[in-house]
């Protein structure tokens, strides 16, 4: 019998339809558009707007465009892993929440925290259902409505992040194709440079903690940068070692986009050439867990049967990571 790997089947992905500029931003606090663009390499990003709309709201139309396209329904699918930092509440969580409103009446799911590495996390976790054969089929989601924590009178934050979801179907494949390895590290002494201070049990949501703003993202951006710049350039690289891959063998590196510096630092460590690096930044923004699956979903139309890609993120924390997958249709 052929090893199982876990495979993905079809790919989908929403983005609000509001579009917040450089020179929207330029209103709203000290900025412009050319330093924005120099030193992040984003002109755009989009914003969920409406009253009472969370999360779960952008990665409905997601799965069910998924479900149409692999022509299944939502009482199909076994499993349901929700990469999220801005869940639709505390509790329940917003995997359940979501299977609810699309009908997967016989899926059990949770949330995955691990900040802008979750969807890798979560694709790796998925994975080991399939692969033991315990599921046929596992959705991993990763989206963020980032703009609910997001200060925009913190010029440092505010001008990265957008809102926007993807989402994967993953099934058995005995092909070779699939989620091949994958290598996932995290570091806590990250938390000081990169984290919402109130809102958890340390310091649960007060009038103080209101008035004091605590409930935004807070980010030392030069720590965060220099870290991130090392680190997810190294892991990118080590999967590639690890299973002998040389640049030539990778047809897409598909990295996290938090910021073009860190994207061209990644592809010049891998030595992966920029025409096949996928970047869409500049339209996006960070989307934190939304960004590597609507980048799968931007180019799905792109990859080959059998291409080799290398994904790759770093998220606050810290955590990182890169995997190695061969596209399976």
């Amino acid at each position: 019998m052929n090893k199982i790997h876990a495979a993905i089947t079809a790919v989908n992905g929403y983005v609000p339809d509001y579009v917040l500029t450089n020179h929207e931003l330029e209103t709203m606090v000290e900025t412009n558009d050319e330093w924005i663009t120099i030193r992040t390499g984003i002109k755009e990003r989009r914003i969920l707007k409406g009253e009472g709309l969370g999360t779960s709201d952008m990665a409905v139309p997601a799965v069910n465009g998924l479900l149409k396209k692999r022509g299944i329904g939502a009482d199909e699918i076994d499993l349901i892993i929700f990469c999220t930092t801005t869940p639709d509440r505390v509790f329940p969580a917003t995997a359940n929440i979501l299977a609810d409103k699309i009908g997967a009446k016989n899926a059990w799911g949770y949330d995955l925290q691990a900040t802008c590495s979750g969807f890798l996390f979560g694709l790796a976790t998925g994975s080991q259902f399939i692969e033991t054969g315990k599921y046929k089929k596992v959705l991993v989601i990763g989206g963020d409505k980032m703009s609910s924590m997001i200060d925009y009178k913190d010029r440092a934050t505010c001008i990265i992040f957008g809102d926007g979801c993807g989402a994967v179907l993953l099934e058995p494949n005995e092909e070779g194709y699939g989620v091949i390895d994958s290598v996932l590290k995290s570091d806590g002494s990250g938390v000081p440079f990169l984290h919402q201070k109130a809102g958890g049990s340390v310091s649960p949501a007060s009038h103080e903690t209101i008035d004091k703003r605590e409930h935004y993202l807070y980010q030392e951006g030069q720590a965060v940068f220099k870290f991130a710049v090392t680190n997810m350039a190294e892991v990118a690289a080590e999967v590639m070692e690890r299973n002998n891959l040389k640049a030539d063998d990778i047809a897409w590196l598909v990295p996290h986009q938090a910021n073009k510096r860190i994207i061209d630092a990644t592809a010049s460590r891998t030595g992966v050439s920029p025409d096949k690096v996928i970047i869409n930044i500049e339209r996006y923004g960070n989307t934190t867990n939304g960004t590597l699956p609507l980048c799968l979903w931007e180019w799905e139309d792109k990859f080959k049967k059998g291409d080799n890609l290398i994904l790759a993120a770093f998220g606050g924390g810290f955590t990182w990571g890169s995997i190695y997958l061969k596209w399976a249709y």
